[in-house]
């Protein structure tokens, strides 16, 4: 079996066509032990049940009108409903509808009256959105069933394991599974939704009891079973108690990268950083260094990021990976960028981005080159910063209001006036919105240096894209363009400021006012001030 990705899953929901496992016709015995339980709570058959019958009785009987599950302290998932489906088929609505609003015993008896005819793949969508009404639903599937002529697909049969199971139904799930093996239905997908809803209801010790006696139902407890049971445990936050479960089953069946990848991805999502460490020596013994190792090596890496020397020992680790010609995957490098960032770190950045651009040919996305630029901002490394950002589209990565940003207040501190303007109107040509702190800087600069036309140019884009904030730039504007001799521009844009309802300060007011009279201008200043007056 390879591996497509790091988030790689064993467990349930089943593929559509799962594959029918070997008929039962061998002698009862007890499967071999790699786990020594204590007695379960409920019966776990060590072989299937003679059973011919379907669900026809068995399992109903063992739901009735308002049942009560076998396990009580566990917590009741929340299930999807068919009311949280959009553009769901009428038919497959009403039947889901009553399921949900009608009582077990009734059930059979209102589907009969709609009149309705189903399919094989109408069941399965029914029972996909009735986890939530187990004994309707059961109902449901002995109804249809005759219908059917009792050839429900092993994806319906799957799909009510698993609703039994959620619901801790556990004997009634037992008597679905002997069922399905009667009629050659069983396949690992049908286990893979039994450990599942046991470790979901915190019997972890049961879910290894199932797979212990699975190959007595003729499903071989093999390297892929033992994956989807330490997936399904992993998945519930109990990583820990895989990790024990293996070290005893490896006794008999030998690990492959997938166990230690869904093991160390646990650990990661506990921030569990000793027992990966242990984990990950481990998987070194058993398997060696495989770079197709990817997802483990990802996940280990990642772990060690959230110690308490983080970066520092996720980059020792990565150098040692490195000389094995073993990489991880992209998530690591997304977040030991972020923490380089966080710490300041530029040459642990671009130890990172060289391996990850250069020798592995990762593509790195907008966020990523955003990290990378946002510390050579920092840094103050101007023509670093520049030559990320002209990269990003030849990486496929495409430049966003951030990245704008960042690189056009670099631009402006660092006094490139021309690189600044042409990045300016690159931005806003991208629909891009300036910063409203970075534009009062732009404007303050561009005066300084005696450029009016930039900076009017800003003003026009803050007013256009923002409503508040404006009035000191504003008068900054008109002082700056009054200083520059541009008197009447000066009072164009104090005179807008206070249709748009700024404050135009009265110090900038005055210093148009001397200018003004000196000029023998007295009536622009007079109906100036009388805007001013009746603002």
């Amino acid at each position: 079996m390879t591996r497509t990705s790091k988030k790689r899953r064993h467990g349930y929901p089943p593929p559509n066509n799962p594959s029918s496992a070997n008929p039962i016709h061998h002698k009862r015995q007890p499967a071999k032990k790699l786990h020594s339980s204590s007695t379960p709570t409920h019966r776990i058959p060590n072989s299937p049940t003679p059973i011919h019958k379907t669900l026809n009785s068995s399992v109903v009987a063992l739901l009735p009108a308002n049942p009560r599950t076998q396990n009580p302290v566990a917590k009741r998932p929340t299930f999807t409903s068919y009311l949280d489906t959009p553009n769901l088929p009428p038919k497959i609505g009403l039947l889901c509808e009553i399921l949900a609003k009608t009582h077990t015993p009734s059930v059979e008896e209102r589907l009969e009256e709609t009149g309705v005819r189903v399919t094989q793949e109408d069941v399965e969508e029914v029972l996909k959105l009735s986890y939530g009404f187990p004994g309707p639903s059961v109902k449901f599937f002995r109804w249809a069933g005759r219908q059917l002529n009792d050839f429900h697909s092993p994806y319906a049969w799957n799909l009510v394991v698993d609703l039994l199971g959620k619901n801790c139904f556990f004997d009634a799930m037992w008597d679905a599974i002997s069922a399905m093996a009667k009629e050659r239905l069983l396949s690992l997908a049908t286990f893979a939704s039994v450990f599942s809803s046991y470790v979901v209801a915190n019997l972890v010790k049961e879910a290894i009891s199932t797979f212990e006696c699975m190959s007595q139902y003729g499903c071989p407890r093999d390297i892929v079973a033992l994956n989807s049971l330490l997936s399904a445990i992993c998945r519930d936050g109990k990583t820990a108690d895989a990790v024990e479960f293996l070290r005893v089953a490896k006794v008999e069946i030998r690990p492959d990268p997938d166990t230690y990848a869904i093991l160390l991805e646990g650990l990661e999502n506990e921030g569990n950083v000793d027992c990966a460490r242990q984990v990950f020596s481990e998987m070194v013994i058993e398997i060696g260094w495989d770079p197709n190792n990817v997802p483990a090596y990802d996940s280990f890496l990642n772990t060690l990021l959230k110690g308490p020397d983080g970066i520092r020992e996720a980059v020792k680790v990565f150098e040692t990976l490195k000389n094995r010609r073993c990489y991880p995957g992209i998530s690591f490098f997304r977040l030991a960028l972020d923490e380089c960032v966080k710490k300041c770190d530029s040459r642990g950045a671009d130890t990172l981005w060289q391996a990850m651009v250069a020798r592995i040919g990762c593509q790195p996305d907008t966020s990523m080159y955003n990290l990378v630029i946002s510390l050579h901002c920092h840094d103050g490394n101007v023509d670093l910063a520049q030559r990320m950002f002209d990269e990003m589209v030849y990486k496929g990565a495409f430049p966003n209001a951030q990245t704008y940003n960042m690189v056009f207040k670099l631009l402006i501190k660092d006094r490139k006036l021309k690189e600044a303007s042409a990045l300016f109107t690159e931005m806003v040509k991208n629909e891009c919105v300036p910063e409203l702190a970075n534009c009062d800087i732009a404007v303050r600069i561009f005066l300084d240096f005696g450029d009016p036309y930039f900076a009017i140019k800003v003003w026009k884009c803050m007013i256009e894209n923002y409503h508040s904030g404006l009035e000191d730039t504003g008068n900054l504007l008109v002082v700056g363009l009054r200083d520059l001799n541009r008197i009447p521009e000066a009072v164009k844009y104090a005179e807008d400021m206070i249709a748009r309802g700024m404050k135009l300060d009265f110090s900038t007011l005055s210093k148009l006012k001397q200018d003004l009279l000196r000029a023998r201008k007295e009536y622009v200043y007079d109906e100036l001030l009388r805007k001013w007056k009746a603002r």
